[in-house]
């Protein structure tokens, strides 16, 4: 008796994870790539339905055909195997094949029944064989139906002087798996990831894709054709399905010499090279009203993560990485590339849509690595796992190379458009306005701060004190000298600004010229948890959710903060420690009060 009935296992597999059908289409198209095929068509056939009194098309078959070698009655055979293939042996695995699973794991994912023709001299000898959901179920089909010489049927007599040397056709239907209803549907949300997928074969013209709806009932005729262009997450390909102006010039720009990093990664007595690409938009394209409603921005947004490629084919475009509140995440790419010989070191999924071990190691905090071995230094951890034989090790610098390059491309595309939005300043002088008249009324009460001594100075010395202070601090002349003067002109009693600070608060106060600088610690956790998501594009959201999700990132932000002051009130000592720590509580919560009614929203 089988440890698994052939029957149950096979069923098993028909939930077998792949993301959807276009997933699954791919590891057709992987097939016709390592065949050698120089053209592939995935044609998606609908027969027209009568539902509630009306009709309606509904999807039949999907079918790829490619002109690769095509397949002997041995290799055929084999192909429909479960777990079997051509490229098992480590020897042989140099392409996107492997594990022996993508033709009947991909087929039975989406349908109840696949034929196959495979033809290596003329269409018109092509063998034939297939696998059947039914059959496979009752019994009557245990092993791979020995192939056998059958033309392929007259319905694709219209494509068989298109593929003709050599080639192989797969065929599904039956169809219960696709949750697109309809061949428009298949080739619309398949056109930008096969597109993505493939991306470095059609840039090269080493293949073209073809994507086709036709009748069943009339296959000759096409209803939707076209040729899948180039989709590069890093935006530097010419000519791809990129809206204009950037389908002709690459949208994003290379991270200077940082633009290609190269990891040789020692594994199983062989080393092997890892490529890491950065990326990120041009000023240009940024420096436009509303530049993620543009088209070119919308189609950004559908290439947001780090691609992870390997034998020159995407597996995922991973969001690990990404900060899911923050628009401008669109703005950056990042390409991880690797060879098949990294597989189970990258973690990579039989069905090819993931690389597990490198996703999980993107999501971590270097700093949380650390402290979880106990450790300071990156070097010594990677030395350590060495020793230990842990081979996540080997992609600790990898990732935390991904990470720390990600800081960088975030601050350069903050950068690109500071200042802009919508015209008006970064920081929106409403708060600022308010609270100046709240001190105005204050002082007329009687209450004094040491900086309303700096009021009394004439406006050239209290520019000159500002400047001066700032320039301390690390703020270029040219800068310091605009802001203070923007200061004094302005009449305002406070700046809010934020800049990276080296100590633990969350943000400092300093007297400069009369003036309350209030500068925001970057460095500080709550920064990111708290203002920064406050302050993330607001014009090219278009979903409520994302909006919806960083305004609960930021009350949790607010919370944090507060309660980490309740904590702190509550370790003091009893006696005048928390006295002194309640009062202050309660008169901060007093001018906060004073403050807030200075303030009208409307």
């Amino acid at each position: 008796h089988s440890i698994v009935p052939t029957h149950l296992a096979v069923e098993a597999m028909r939930d077998n994870g792949y993301k959807n059908t276009a997933f699954a289409v791919a590891e057709l198209i992987d097939n016709s790539i390592q065949a050698g095929a120089k053209k592939v068509w995935l044609l998606c056939g609908e027969k027209s339905l009568l539902v509630n009194q009306r009709r309606i098309s509904r999807i039949n078959q999907i079918a790829v055909i490619d002109d690769g070698d095509g397949m002997d009655a041995e290799t055929l055979r084999m192909a429909l195997q479960f777990g079997n293939g051509t490229h098992l042996d480590l020897n042989k695995q140099t392409g996107m094949g492997r594990f022996g699973m993508g033709l009947p794991s991909s087929s039975i994912s989406q349908c109840e029944h696949v034929d196959v023709w495979s033809w290596v001299d003329g269409i018109d000898n092509s063998i034939y064989s297939y696998l059947d959901m039914n059959e496979i179920r009752d019994g009557k089909l245990q092993e791979i139906p020995e192939p056998i010489i059958k033309p392929v049927p007259q319905e694709w007599s219209h494509i068989k002087k298109e593929f003709t040397k050599s080639g192989t056709l797969v065929v599904w239907s039956e169809i219960d798996k696709c949750f697109w209803r309809t061949g428009e549907s298949i080739v619309k949300h398949s056109e930008l990831l096969i597109g993505r997928m493939y991306r470095k074969f059609l840039n090269e013209s080493k293949v073209q894709i073809r994507m086709i709806t036709y009748d069943c009932d009339n296959p000759s005729v096409f209803n939707i054709d076209k040729f899948a262009r180039p989709n590069d997450p890093g935006y530097l390909m010419v000519n791809t399905s990129c809206p204009s102006p950037y389908d002709k010039e690459p949208l994003f720009k290379e991270l200077g010499e940082n633009f290609e990093l190269k990891f040789e990664v020692p594994f199983k007595n062989q080393v092997h090279s890892v490529f890491v690409r950065f990326s990120y938009a041009k000023e240009k394209a940024r420096k436009v009203d509303n530049a993620g409603k543009s088209d070119y921005g919308k189609h950004a947004s559908r290439n947001t993560g780090v691609s992870i490629v390997r034998a020159n084919r995407e597996l995922d475009l991973d969001l690990s990485c990404v900060i899911q509140h923050d628009t401008r995440e669109r703005w950056w790419g990042v390409e991880i590339e690797f060879p098949p010989a990294l597989d189970e070191l990258m973690g990579v999924t039989n069905n090819k849509q993931f690389a597990r071990h490198l996703s999980d190691l993107l999501k971590w905090d270097i700093s949380e690595i650390l402290n979880l071995y106990g450790m300071n230094d990156i070097v010594e951890l990677k030395e350590t796992m060495k020793e230990e034989d842990d081979p996540q090790g080997l992609l600790l610098e990898i990732t935390h190379k991904i990470q720390t390059q990600l800081e960088v491309l975030r601050k350069i595309i903050k950068k690109q458009t500071e200042g802009r939005r919508s015209g008006k300043q970064r920081h929106d002088p409403t708060a600022e306005s308010a609270a100046t008249e709240a001190t105005k009324d204050r002082v007329k009460g009687g209450h004094y701060g040491k900086s309303d001594e700096g009021e009394k100075l004439s406006d050239e010395e209290r520019e000159k004190q500002i400047k001066e202070g700032l320039m301390a601090e690390g703020v270029s002349e040219e800068e310091a000298s605009g802001t203070a003067n923007e200061i004094v002109s302005g009449k305002l009693k406070y700046k809010w600004e934020s800049r990276a600070l080296e100590t633990p608060a969350f943000f400092s106060v300093k007297a400069l010229g009369g003036e309350l600088f209030v500068t925001l610690n970057s460095n500080h956790p709550a920064y990111g948890k708290l203002v920064e998501i406050l302050e993330g594009e607001t014009g090219d959201v278009e979903d409520i959710d994302i909006l919806k999700n960083r305004l609960d990132n930021a009350k949790n932000g607010l919370k944090l903060l507060l309660m980490a002051w309740a904590r702190y009130e509550d370790e003091q000592a009893d006696g005048l420690a928390r006295d002194r720590t309640q009062e202050v509580r309660t008169h901060w919560g007093s001018m906060a009060r004073r403050f807030m009614r200075s303030w009208d929203p409307s």
